[in-house]
C-alpha cells in the first residue's frame, strides 16, 4: 500500500493533536510512582490496543500503586482481586444468591465489573479461577447462571505475578498467557530512584498519595482508539511484523538453523495481530501517525516473550527467550 506524501502529512498533525495528552498523562503518574517509565507506558499502551498486561516481577515495585494511580488519572474505575490458593471462580466473576424471603434468585456481578481489573498474583491461584478469566479477557463478557453481561468499556485486565520458581505458584495455561497482549519484566528501580522513593516515601510514610488530575476519560479513550485505525502502516512494515513472528516458528527461514532446536512452539497468529497493535501504540506515544520498524523492534520483546515455548534442550543448555527474540530481530530483514 502505497500512501502519499499529503496523506502522511494530515493523519501526522492528526496524532500530534489526538497525542498532546501523553506527556502530561505520563507527568502526573510520575507524581506518584518514581520511574518504572517502561511499565506505565506499556499499561497505557493496552489500554489503547484493547490488550491485557501481565506484569511479572518481585514485590514491591510498584505494581499495583502504578496500576491505581493510571485509573485516577484516566477517570476509570478500578477494581483490585487478590489471587489466593483458596479463590473461587464467583470470587472474581460473580454468583447467583437464593433469596429465602422471595424464594428467587439474583445474580451478584463480582469485581471484574470494572474498567481495570488489577488480578494480582495471578499466578497464585489455581488453573480454574485463572480460566475462569479467559470469557472475560477473549469476549469482554460474563456469564452468570443464565445471563450474560457485557463488561464495561474500556476493560483492561492488568495480572501481576511473581517469578514463576518462587513457592506456592502456579504456572499459567497457555490459553491464557496467549490472550496477554503484553508480558513486562518489572525490574529493579537504579539507585538514583531507589533514593528518590526512600526521601519521597521513607521520610514521611503516613503521609497520603499526592493528588493526581484526570488528563483523559473513556469517552476520549475511545476516540484515540478510533485515531489510531488511521495511522499509516506502509506494506514493507506489515510484511517485517509478519516476518519477524514466522521466524519465531521456522527460524531457520532468516538463517538460524542453530535456533530451531531450541523452540518447540512459535508464537500464534494472536501474536501478529498484537505486535502490529503494539507497533502503532508505540508510535502514538511518539506523536508520529505512521509506524517504523523501529516501533516493532521496541515492543517486539514484551509481545513474543510469553508466546515462545522453548524446548528442554534450550532449557539444558540456559538459553533464555529474550536471546532468542534478540536472535530474531537481529537477523530478520529490515525494511
Amino acid at each position: 500500500m502505497s500512501v502519499g506524501a499529503y496523506d502522511i502529512r494530515v493523519i501526522n498533525d492528526l496524532v500530534e493533536r489526538e497525542s498532546a495528552f501523553v506527556d502530561r498523562l505520563l507527568t502526573e503518574v510520575h507524581q506518584v510512582v518514581v520511574g518504572q517509565d517502561e511499565m506505565i507506558e506499556r499499561v497505557f499502551m493496552g489500554l489503547l490496543c484493547h490488550g491485557h498486561v501481565l506484569l511479572e516481577g518481585a514485590p514491591g515495585l510498584a505494581k499495583t500503586l502504578t496500576v491505581s494511580t493510571l485509573a485516577r488519572c484516566l477517570k476509570m474505575e478500578f477494581k483490585r482481586v487478590q489471587f489466593t490458593p483458596d479463590l473461587l471462580p464467583s470470587d472474581v466473576l460473580g454468583t447467583v444468591i437464593y433469596n429465602h424471603q422471595t424464594g428467587s434468585f439474583t445474580n451478584r456481578k463480582g469485581p471484574v465489573f470494572t474498567n481495570l481489573l488489577l488480578a494480582d498474583e495471578i499466578n497464585r491461584a489455581p488453573a480454574k479461577v485463572q480460566s475462569a478469566l479467559l470469557e472475560a479477557m477473549a469476549e469482554r463478557q460474563v456469564t452468570i447462571g443464565d445471563t450474560t453481561y457485557p463488561l464495561p468499556r474500556p476493560f483492561l485486565v492488568l495480572a501481576t505475578q511473581n517469578p514463576i520458581e518462587q513457592e506456592g505458584t502456579y504456572t499459567l495455561p497457555e490459553a491464557q498467557l496467549d490472550r496477554f497482549m503484553f508480558k513486562i519484566k518489572v525490574g529493579y528501580p537504579t539507585a538514583e530512584q531507589e533514593l528518590q522513593i526512600m526521601q519521597r516515601i521513607g521520610a514521611a510514610p503516613t503521609a497520603s498519595k499526592p493528588e493526581v488530575q484526570p488528563v483523559i476519560g473513556p469517552e476520549e479513550i475511545t476516540a484515540v482508539q478510533q485515531t489510531m485505525d488511521r495511522m499509516i502502516v506502509e506494506q514493507p512494515v506489515q510484511k517485517y511484523i509478519v516476518d519477524v513472528v514466522a521466524a519465531t516458528r521456522t527460524p531457520g527461514a532468516v538463517g538460524l538453523e542453530k535456533l530451531a532446536p531450541f523452540i518447540d512452539f512459535g508464537a500464534s497468529p494472536r501474536a501478529t495481530i498484537a505486535l502490529f497493535q503494539a507497533a502503532r501504540a508505540h508510535a502514538f506515544m511518539r506523536h508520529r501517525g505512521y509506524v517504523s520498524p523501529e516501533d516493532v523492534k521496541a515492543v517486539a520483546p514484551d509481545i513474543l516473550r510469553h508466546r515462545i515455548i522453548l524446548s528442554y534442550e534450550a532449557e539444558a543448555e540456559g538459553k533464555t527467550v529474550e536471546e532468542v527474540v534478540r536472535a530474531i530481530l537481529e537477523h530478520v530483514q529490515v525494511p
